[in-house]
């Protein structure tokens, strides 16, 4: 029986979640859930509170959490292929109408070069992304698949200009090791690509990326995982605490009765934070 139901949201440390939230909902079209305040040692914090904004777009959906004790602010010097990335891929069906959208709000950089999207090519896909930062660093990926090429998941919605999030994608150091951790959760292989050229190389403004992507189904469809395994560049060690801008989480639906209650917080080989909850 696999331990995980599904990705219940994605889970963003936050240095003011109130300013975060409305970039999310005024520029990305995020819309809000609820406001949830708990004991900050259920991020694994210990001392004082933690207060999480829930956002949803579409059928997904993320929190923004701010800790009565903050800690650092994301790295400035960051790059995609760092151990504490992690981003969210934002669906869209045209891409011109969702950049015009982000457009209208400030605060947030671009990744890929020159801020202009990439079509990767067919091996990698085909599908036409961009990559950039939020307000507070966090990276984003705005994704728009060929049209003969669109999952059925993402068909039949509405015409805005974000659909929801398919993906949420991490950077480790050695994949086989990372499948061997997510396996036993009820993670399995449905993609696998190894993305190079110089379309890669403009998506994350890196050189001669060598990067091998595996797509990690849950039971549901989407939002699904992926590893980012980079032969180049090399991996760029670093951590996050809980508190720290850079800590994101992915926040996994359990299945009922089978988490033991001091093992809900986990972290992969790479660092990254796995939270394990029933509700």
């Amino acid at each position: 029986m696999a331990l995980i139901a599904s990705i219940l949201r994605v889970s963003l440390t936050s240095a003011d979640p109130a300013v975060l939230a409305a970039f999310y909902r005024d520029v990305l079209g995020f819309s809000d859930a609820a406001v949830v305040r708990q004991p900050a040692s259920e991020y694994g914090l210990d001392g004082g509170q933690a207060t999480a904004h829930r956002l949803r777009l579409g059928a997904q959906e993320i929190e923004l959490v701010g800790f009565d004790f903050p800690g650092a602010p994301y790295p400035a010097t960051r790059t995609s292929h760092d151990a504490i990335f992690q981003h969210m891929a934002l669906i869209t069906p045209d891409m011109n109408a969702a950049l015009a959208r982000l457009r209208t709000g400030g605060g947030w950089s671009p990744i890929s070069r020159d801020g202009v999207p990439v079509q990767l090519p067919a091996s990698s896909g085909g599908a036409t992304a961009f990559k950039f930062r939020d307000p507070e660093g966090h990276p984003l990926e705005i994704l728009q698949f060929p049209p003969d090429a669109v999952p059925p998941v993402w068909q039949a919605r509405a015409a805005t200009p974000l659909l929801g999030i398919d993906h949420t994608a991490i950077a480790v150091a050695d994949a086989a090791e990372s499948r061997a951790f997510y396996g036993p959760l009820g993670f399995s292989v449905s993609a696998h690509s190894v993305n190079r050229g110089p379309e890669q190389d403009r998506l994350d403004a890196a050189e001669a990326v060598d990067v091998a992507v595996y797509g990690l189904a849950p039971p549901q469809t989407t939002p699904h995982l992926e590893l980012l395994a980079y032969a180049r560049p090399a991996l760029r060690a670093g951590h996050a605490r809980p508190n720290d801008v850079a800590c994101t989480r992915t926040v996994l639906h359990a299945a009922h009765g089978i988490v033991p209650p001091g093992d809900r917080l986990r972290h992969d080989p790479d660092g990254h934070t796995i939270l394990l909850v029933e509700d």
